[in-house]
């Protein structure tokens, strides 16, 4: 679509019939993105394609704040979409608007704000050139950390600028301005607000509450059209600051984000979000215990829930089990496929995101690691496999020991799996796919899970019967 270049040919656009300079008419941001909404929710368009997990308790209560024109804030721990979710509000902009060209400040042509806008529109009249935005350029984002100040936010005097045009500290023209009146006639979020000193948190009062900023005092009203947008960490606010209470107040909405609450939603965003080359085979099976780590993460007494288990954990852990998988294939020239090994092998996607407590920090974070695998292998393995496993745990009852082959052809390593009954029977019976390469995974998986519901002991890769129940009193039965 071919746009008009000068502020005459934009009068001449049906949409605009009837307009003129000056005029005061424009359509503000809240408006633009409740007419966006209302016309995709009477389309029955998907609102906020990528945000999976929301749809029944987040994106109502958003769409909601938006309708009603409210400013809002994001209260989650880390790892919930927040941001995601404020940088896609961008798509119930329009695609394009017009502006003036080479200002500061996203003017608006026919109903500018600043002094030089108005300036421009005077001396150009009807032949003043315009620029057309993209909504995606319309989005302002500043991560809020304590050294923010009030000019970086808001603007502040700017001597030089005052000198150099001749003009007193207290004229408009002499200000620069900051990342806020920069966001005019578009979104501006503030991540982690939490974390901004209460002085600069007393700065964005006049904003929210009458629509304009003031800089160092001066009787400067600059009345911006701009959406504020926050998000928070709750947990954080006795650890880093507070929002105060007069700020809180003037925001709209309070929307609480929150985890996956099932599996199968981890999964879903697991797989979306991370990298995962199209050569490696990930079995379901194997997804499914890489998703319930994180859930057993964040109900392990050892992992501090204030900082959270972030959806990253998952998504790394993938990445590098995928990897490790893809490293084999490439070393031992064998099918990609992951196998459980290769989680035990991606220990630093699970360690680096644990925040432990005290027990936690003196049993290690390796350690914590490797148990919570173990717990949600058990917890797949119940929900996955139903086959009985007597004869199997038989076996390692009388003292034998099996000891899975990391190295070589998957034929070869179910061939010597052949020795411990009931082991490819029952692997067979939950694998989706027949070859060799995914039922060596799904064999491994079945002595993992036993291993997890406290059917068998592991040594390093050697699997064998699991100690008398009197030998671990006192450390129950993983159910």
């Amino acid at each position: 679509m071919q746009h008009p270049n000068t502020l005459g040919e934009l009068l001449n656009l049906p949409e605009y019939a009837g307009r003129k300079p000056f005029d005061g008419k424009s359509r503000k941001v809240q408006d633009e993105v409740r007419h966006n909404l209302i016309r995709k929710l009477r389309g029955g368009d998907k609102l906020f394609p990528g945000i999976v997990g929301f749809d029944d308790s987040v994106i109502p209560q958003l769409v909601g704040a938006l309708l009603a024109r409210q400013n809002f804030i994001l209260l989650g721990l880390r790892g919930q979409a927040k941001s995601r979710i404020l940088r896609a509000i961008t798509s119930l902009l329009d695609e394009y608007i017009p502006t003036m060209g080479g200002l500061e400040v996203n003017d608006d042509p026919l109903n500018p704000i600043t002094a030089e806008g108005k300036a421009h529109l005077e001396a150009h009249g009807l032949e003043l050139p315009l620029n057309w935005v993209h909504h995606a350029d319309r989005y302002v984002e500043k991560l809020a950390t304590p050294d923010v100040t009030v000019a970086d936010l808001i603007g502040d005097v700017d001597p030089i600028k005052a000198a150099r045009l001749g003009t007193s500290l207290g004229d408009v023209r002499s200000m620069h301005f900051g990342l806020l009146p920069r966001a005019n006639r578009g979104i501006f979020a503030v991540n982690e607000l939490a974390d901004l000193s209460p002085k600069v948190q007393v700065a964005l009062f006049n904003i929210l509450q009458e629509g304009d900023i003031q800089i160092k005092g001066y009787p400067i009203r600059l009345e911006l059209d701009v959406m504020l947008v926050f998000s928070a960490n709750p947990e954080d606010y006795t650890a880093r600051g507070k929002i105060v209470t007069p700020l809180k107040d003037r925001i709209g909405s309070e929307i609480r984000t929150h985890y996956p609450r099932t599996v199968q939603e981890g999964m879903n965003i697991t797989g979306q979000e991370s990298y995962v080359d199209s050569s490696v085979q990930v079995p379901t099976f194997i997804a499914e215990l890489i998703e319930e780590i994180a859930f057993q993460a964040r109900e392990d007494a050892r992992v501090d829930k204030l900082s959270g288990v972030s959806q990253r954990l998952p998504i790394s852990l993938m990445e590098l089990a995928s990897a490790s998988a893809e490293r084999r294939a490439y070393t031992q020239n064998v099918p990609a496929v992951v196998r459980p090994l290769d989680v035990y092998s991606s220990l630093p996607a699970i360690t680096g995101k644990l925040e432990l407590e005290y027990e936690g920090e003196l049993k290690g974070a390796d350690s914590v690691a490797r148990e919570i695998i173990r717990k949600a292998a058990g917890q797949v393995y119940a929900r996955v496999v139903s086959a009985n496993t007597d004869k199997l745990e038989k076996w390692f009852d009388e003292g034998n020991v099996f000891k899975v082959p990391q190295d070589g052809p998957a034929k070869d390593a179910l061939e010597s799996m052949r020795q411990v009954p009931q082991l490819l029977e029952t692997a067979f019976k939950f694998s989706s796919d027949s070859s060799e390469a995914h039922r060596l995974s799904a064999a491994e998986f079945v002595l993992e899970g036993l291993y997890g519901r406290k059917k068998l002991s592991k040594a390093e890769e050697m699997y064998a019967a699991a100690e008398p129940e009197t030998q671990r009193k006192g450390a129950g039965r993983w159910n």
